[in-house]
């Protein structure tokens, strides 16, 4: 097993990114760039996190935190024009909301244990 995979920050935005996924493939009407968009994010949240744990320095791993972090940024900017939209409810806004949030405090902690 990869360190990555031992995260419970890695499983939270494994959980957003099928969640993604799983919303995209239900849903009909919601521009195609806007899901381009949501899905590069939400894939870069999780595997930009994913190359930071492998990296070796403290700087390098702060560098790829902070992408990963600015993509959870993105997703959250994408959900709220969805939800405006009407092409999420309350409830799924919140889920994912929640979940983004969850992951930034997560990041930001790790980024901080690398200074």
């Amino acid at each position: 097993m990869f360190d990555f995979e031992k995260l419970d920050l890695y499983q939270e935005l494994k959980k957003l990114n099928y969640m993604v996924y799983k919303k995209i493939r239900s849903s009909s009407g919601i521009d195609p760039y806007i899901i381009d968009q949501w899905k590069r994010a939400s894939l870069s949240s999780l595997l930009n996190l994913a190359e930071g744990t492998g990296r070796m320095t403290s700087a390098d791993k702060q560098h790829f935190y902070t992408i990963s972090r600015g993509s959870v940024f993105e997703c959250v900017a994408i959900i709220e024009l969805t939800k405006d939209l009407g092409y999420l409810t309350n409830e799924e806004y919140e889920e994912f909301y929640l979940g983004y949030e969850k992951a930034s405090k997560m990041l930001l902690g790790m980024y901080r244990s690398q200074a």
